[in-house]
């Protein structure tokens, strides 16, 4: 039988099956390349461990500033970016995956992951954007001297890794602390942490305490 010529009635059956075949591998790969996961988005990637070292190594360190005189009204933040779009939005919207926006810009609907917990979230009111460092530890660090547009900048900077959307009592949690006494509960988030707070205080001269500089280091170490 080798070599047979088939019928062309045979033929044309073999080459339209072949054709449909064809046609439900190629659509079950568009469907496999549809649903599979878009890379999360995330801040600025900081500089290296390395680099950071050298940042921390040039910051002044002095005992943490007064807080008196310090509001949060002083750091005008969520100002707008474009449009109708403030920086609460336009944070949530590159931190998260699939976000769907209102005309007001408001997100209705997505998914954010928080790296300080690990944790995934549905909904943008479970969702915080933390100011890495904070802006009442700006305050004590030197941004009581600064012009009211310089905090401005400070508290909505979207070009350095300042700030950032996470879980919204594990933000509450951190409050105005440092890394002396807080770091983010997922221990695998450490260097990275560490390297945006650093930049973020060299980006803007600001101090640092001896028991802040003491942690940091010794996180930038591990790295």
């Amino acid at each position: 039988m080798h070599g047979m010529r088939l019928p062309a009635s045979r033929r044309g059956f073999y080459a339209r099956r072949s054709t449909t075949l064809g046609a439900l591998i190629a659509l079950c790969a568009g469907l496999l390349f549809l649903s599979a996961p878009t890379a999360q988005a995330a801040p600025p990637t900081p500089p290296s461990a390395s680099t950071a070292r050298s940042y921390l190594a040039s910051l002044t360190v002095r005992a943490e500033g007064s807080s008196d005189g310090y509001s949060r009204d002083k750091f005008p933040h969520w100002i707008t970016q474009s449009g109708t779009c403030n920086t609460r939005e336009v944070v949530l919207e590159r931190d998260g995956t699939g976000v769907v926006r209102d005309s007001s810009c408001r997100a209705t609907s997505g998914r954010w992951y928080s790296p300080y917990d690990g944790a995934t979230w549905y909904a943008a009111s479970d969702v915080d954007i933390d100011h890495v460092v904070p802006l009442a530890e700006a305050w004590r660090s030197g941004a009581s001297s600064w012009s009211t547009s310089k905090r401005q900048s400070f508290a909505n900077n979207l070009s350095i890794a300042q700030l950032i959307a996470v879980t919204d009592n594990v933000n509450q949690s951190k409050g105005d602390k440092d890394p002396a006494e807080w770091m983010p509960p997922r221990s695998a988030y450490h260097c990275t942490y560490a390297r945006m707070w650093v930049w973020v205080k060299y980006s803007y001269g600001l101090s640092v305490d001896s028991a802040e500089k003491s942690r940091l280091g010794s996180v930038l170490s591990g790295c």
